[in-house]
């Protein structure tokens, strides 16, 4: 089985670790959106020493939107997966809101990722994360995804996900709760957004 490495890219030196670590035969560089068209030094270091050996692909994606940048962590997984490989991922190499996003985008992969993985910026020390998820049932992520299409009132959402009014505003208590819906409205949070990636 082959294995991808998946990594933010801001410095080099956390991503070499990983590729010492892991020799995987391919590597996905999370790449920052408005980067200028020329590769950065990291990018280029990478292209011109390991991708003589290894493919390395750039994938470009938000720096501080976090919900994009974990859709297209959890679409690179898929993709991975699909081709029958083993999914690491590198959380260390970026920005923090690009690494959040990289790291709830392997929650919501979580049966697709082999490790995740945080490499210490003061001794190159390589840390494995914890693999979770967001604990939330078939009928909460309905309910999200009703939600995200603007499905705001109770009645609505129980006729259309097919439960009783009374299990649906349990639903809506524990994913308010767990902070997947606004404690106000009836609107879908950022978490929640997150949640049914």
């Amino acid at each position: 089985m082959k294995t991808t490495l998946i990594s933010t890219i801001y410095s080099i030196e956390p991503v070499m670790v990983c590729i010492t670590q892991f020799s995987p035969n391919k590597i996905i560089l999370l790449r920052e959106e408005n980067t200028p068209k020329e590769k950065t030094k990291a990018e280029t270091t990478l292209q011109e020493t390991i991708g003589k050996f290894i493919e390395i692909k750039l994938l470009t994606t938000s720096l501080y939107d976090t919900v994009k940048v974990a859709q297209d962590t959890a679409d690179a997984i898929d993709e991975e997966k699909s081709e029958g490989n083993k999914v690491i991922v590198n959380i260390s190499g970026g920005r923090k809101p690009q690494a959040l996003g990289a790291l709830f985008g392997c929650y919501a992969r979580h049966t697709d990722v082999e490790r995740i993985v945080y490499v210490t910026e003061e001794d190159s020390e390589l840390i494995d994360l914890p693999i979770l998820n967001f604990g939330i049932s078939k009928t909460k992520k309905q309910i999200l995804e009703e939600l995200q299409n603007e499905l705001g009132s109770v009645k609505a959402l129980a006729e259309k996900i097919g439960i009783s009014r009374g299990m649906t505003y349990n639903h809506i208590r524990e994913l308010r709760e767990m902070g997947f819906i606004d404690k106000e409205k009836l609107h879908i949070t950022s978490a929640g957004y997150l949640a049914i990636i």
